[in-house]
């Protein structure tokens, strides 16, 4: 299994962070006083972000890691 760089880490919090400041339904319990980038944060971190990296080599071959 391949490894997330901490720049796709970073980019995958982001992005998940800004689905749910548009009001995406969360997929773990929001506690009060919470922000969007925690709740992404402890999405990143328990595998449950509905996302995955696309890595495109120079030899035309795709590589997909499912978080």
């Amino acid at each position: 299994m391949a490894t997330i760089t901490r720049f796709e880490r970073a980019r995958l919090i982001t992005a998940r962070a800004l689905q749910l400041s548009f009001e995406a339904p969360p997929l773990v319990k929001p506690m009060p006083g919470v922000t969007a980038y925690d709740l992404a944060k402890e999405e990143f971190e328990k595998k449950l972000l509905p996302l995955a990296i696309m890595r495109k080599f120079p030899d035309g071959s795709v590589e997909k890691i499912a978080i």
